[in-house]
C-alpha cells in the first residue's frame, strides 16, 4: 500500500501536486515573508511551482501579497524574481 502523499495548490497555476513537488513561502509572525525549504516552518504558508513561469505571474499580479495577506517590500520582491531566474522555465512532462 503506497503511503499518502499531501498535496498543495500553486497559488499562481492553480494546479493540484504533491506537496514536495512545490516550494512553501512562509509570512513568519513579525510579518516577513521568506522561501520555506523545509516546508514546515511556522507561519502563514502558500505554494508555488518550482518553473519561472508560475513565480514570473504570482509577482506581477501580486498573487504572493494576496494569499499571504502581506505587502511584499521591494528587496523581498526582487530575492523572489532572482530566485525565479534559476527555476527552470517549464516542468518536465512527466512531474
Amino acid at each position: 500500500m503506497a503511503k499518502h502523499q499531501p498535496s498543495r495548490r500553486c497559488i499562481s497555476c492553480r494546479e493540484a501536486r504533491h506537496k514536495r513537488d512545490l516550494i512553501r513561502l512562509v509570512r513568519g509572525a513579525d510579518g516577513s515573508v521568506a522561501i520555506d525549504p523545509t516546508g514546515k516552518a511556522a507561519g502563514r504558508g502558500a505554494y508555488l511551482c518550482a518553473q519561472q513561469h508560475c513565480w514570473d505571474r504570482a509577482l506581477a499580479h501580486r498573487l504572493v501579497d494576496r494569499a499571504l495577506k502581506v505587502a511584499l517590500d521591494g528587496a523581498t520582491r526582487d530575492q523572489f524574481a532572482t530566485h525565479a531566474a534559476a527555476l527552470p522555465k517549464e516542468l518536465a512532462e512527466n512531474e
